[in-house]
């Protein structure tokens, strides 16, 4: 098992929770991990992206060449866009299809809608509506990560562990939220693969 996954988004959206999310639960399936991380600016809305590699042989490289990404996860349309290139021809593209507009000359939606359209795979979501719905629109990320999850190697409980572990600290609400958001994700990615 050989996995290469591009996260995008803009400071502020999760991303890097979703990659250590991702990263517990490789952790916990004893498989080799690496992940190399590109901070925005440290304000909230500069881009972030992050390329995570796992495998149950030793991996060489952290950075993921273009054409060879499974899966594009992206927070953000217009970011997910920018990351379609590192995509393999029969990888999957998951985003969140409210935009999180940071710059003045941000992209006409329904041009960037058009754009990811045209991809064979892709499961396109309003992350922010469905993650409000399960009680936190911050747990849009979650919603994308469940939406992922159809196309990694991993079952829904291997993540919803991993999120148990890594938001536990910050109690059980925040964790039930969390996972509710996972599930309402999966759920909307089968049915758009349908």
């Amino acid at each position: 098992m050989n996995t290469n996954i591009v996260l995008a988004g803009v400071g502020g959206q999760g991303i890097l929770s979703i990659a250590t999310v991702i990263g517990i639960a490789a952790v916990n399936k004893n498989l080799y991990i690496k992940q190399a991380e590109v901070h925005g600016m440290s304000q909230r809305g500069g881009a972030v992206y992050s390329h995570l590699r796992f495998s149950d042989s030793p991996i060489a490289s952290d950075l993921i060449p273009l054409g060879k990404a499974d899966l594009i996860l992206s927070v953000e349309p217009m970011e997910a866009l920018r990351y379609v290139p590192y995509m393999k021809p029969d990888g999957w593209l998951v985003t969140n299809t409210q935009p999180f507009v940071n710059i003045s000359k941000y992209p006409d939606q329904q041009a960037l809608m058009e754009q990811l359209n045209v991809l064979k795979n892709r499961v396109l979501l309003d992350a922010d509506d469905l993650a409000t719905q399960c009680g936190s629109i911050k747990a849009s990320n979650m919603v994308i990560l469940g939406a992922a999850t159809p196309f990694i190697n991993f079952e829904l409980i291997e993540f919803e562990k991993a999120i148990v572990s890594f938001f536990e600290r910050k109690g059980e609400d925040i964790v039930a939220v969390n996972v509710r958001a996972l599930h309402v994700g999966y759920e909307a990615a089968m049915k758009a693969k349908k």
